[in-house]
């Protein structure tokens, strides 16, 4: 701890030095007969018309008094309005405070200063989700404002065992990162394992939860293990189930875990609509995961190794397609994949009134050019074209980007094996996903180890009222969620 100046003159002196003498630090002192009180904050994130209405007001109207000079500091602790006022006698903590939007009153001959909530609202409104579009729920989503977020949870779980657990990360940044979970439901190893983990970060600065995700990873993969999401419906829902969410200043996203794999092949609309409709998507879903990592690679090998596998018919229509193309199939499939790919990014990253004008004359007009060139032939502009449209139902981008590394392997065995060498990449693909766990939560449960109550709620989804129990492989200490015994 690093005690304060006495002396306001000197103290201005060096909070000044500290900054640097950073235009937008106001180091006021105001004269009290012979004492001086200090007034600092930051006007590029306090709100200086507060600062104005309430604090200097405040302490104009109390240093009018004759008897308030008999303990001056104790005067301005207990008669200035605002509704968050802490004191401290640590200089170390006043960059943090002024940062962050607070003001800090010193009076001479005092070593502690009164510390006072005047934040700037510095963040934009809570508004619909733009990354994880709504067809059926809450609009609302998480934003860039710390307590706004913890609101949103809040005002959907109204408990008492609802806690937050606030841990400072980052040297510099001193970001607050909020452990929320249900105290009664909850896994207290894991509760304890991810504060651990916090606790010895030891970077420069933490500015979003994408910076915290590689943290907790035990073992590195392709496939996203922690879950990301902006709808605090999908957080509530998670806590509920006995999760543990992690909310980051200044991030609009939060992060859930644990988490397994069918956890990315779900959306929170499930809980909404009936159950037959969802297992039904559901079921599409993994077709569409099957077709997008395998189509491709599939296709290589029957036309470089496995002919035999096709009918003749088939295959004769395929010779006569691939007439004239210069290039192996695996160049084909590859040159494609990467124009799809290249289209993609660039729909991501332009203007949203130009990107999809573009992406789509771009694919249009590239595809027939190739086919007519002699560059590809028409039934390779098909197989990436069905890959690629069965890749867009998934809108989590960690998790494509795990389907496009994983698709580029089965094409490498497809390209040098055939079909023997997509079956053995298959194979390694399920044992790497079986080997994975986060916070010791398998990640392919409920069916790696498998658990026939966890069926309930995996592929098929059953009616609600017929889900009684939270899944298994979290380990909770109170299972029901409905029916059943209850913990308060």
């Amino acid at each position: 701890m690093e005690k304060i100046n006495k002396n306001v003159e000197v103290l201005v002196k060096e909070i000044r030095a500290a900054y640097g003498n950073s235009g937008d630090l106001n180091t006021r002192v105001i004269k009290a007969g012979d004492i001086n009180i200090g007034v600092f904050f930051m006007e590029s994130s306090s709100a200086t018309a507060n600062i104005s209405d309430f604090i200097m007001k405040g302490i104009n109207f109390i240093t009018s008094k004759e008897s308030a000079f008999d303990d001056l500091y104790n005067a301005l602790k207990n008669s200035i309005f605002n509704s968050q006022v802490i004191t401290t006698k640590d200089f170390s903590q006043f960059p943090y405070f002024i940062s962050s939007g607070f003001t800090i009153i010193v009076v001479d001959g005092n070593d502690e200063a009164i510390v006072m909530e005047t934040r700037a609202a510095l963040d934009r409104g809570v508004t619909e989700s733009t990354s994880e579009p709504v067809v059926r729920g809450p609009k609302d989503s998480f934003t860039e404002s710390h307590a706004k977020n913890l609101g949103l949870i809040r005002k959907r779980i109204k408990d008492s065992n609802l806690w937050f657990e606030e841990v400072k990360v980052g040297r510099r940044t001193q970001t607050r990162v909020s452990i929320a979970y249900i105290n009664n439901v909850a896994d207290k190893k894991n509760i304890k394992q991810i504060k651990d983990i916090l606790n010895k970060i030891d970077v420069d600065g933490i500015l979003d939860g994408g910076n915290l995700r590689e943290y907790f990873l035990e073992e590195e993969s392709f496939f996203p293990q922690i879950l990301s999401t902006e709808r605090p419906d999908l957080a509530c829902q998670s806590l509920l189930n006995g999760k543990i969410v992690i909310l980051v200043e200044n991030s609009p996203f939060v992060l859930i875990l644990p988490n397994v794999f069918m956890d990315f092949m779900h959306t929170t609309e499930d809980q909404y609509q009936k159950p037959w409709n969802i297992s039904f998507t559901r079921v599409l879903k993994v077709l569409a995961l099957v077709i997008t990592l395998f189509t491709p690679a599939i296709y290589i090998a029957i036309t470089t190794f496995d002919q035999t596998v096709v009918p003749d018919k088939l295959l004769i229509s395929l010779a006569v397609q691939r007439e004239g193309v210069p290039f192996p199939t695996f160049f084909e499939i590859i040159l494609l994949m990467a124009i799809f790919e290249i289209l993609r990014e660039s729909d991501i990253r332009l203007p949203s009134t130009m990107g999809a004008s573009m992406s789509i004359v771009g694919a249009l007009v590239l595809g027939q050019a190739a086919v007519d060139a002699g560059i590809v032939s028409p039934i390779a502009v098909i197989v990436v074209a069905i890959t690629s449209i069965c890749s867009l139902i998934f809108n989590d981008p960690d998790f494509m980007n795990g389907i496009r590394a994983w698709r580029f392997i089965f094409i490498l065995a497809a390209t040098f094996f055939g079909l023997i060498g997509v079956v053995a990449a298959g194979l390694v693909w399920i044992i790497k996903m079986a080997s994975l766990n986060t916070l010791g939560v398998p990640f392919l449960a409920p069916f790696s180890p498998l658990v026939l109550s966890g069926q309930k709620d995996a592929i098929a989804r059953f009616p609600l009222p017929k889900i009684f129990k939270r899944p298994e492989y979290l380990k909770q200490k109170n299972r029901f969620k409905q029916g059943g015994k209850h913990e308060k």
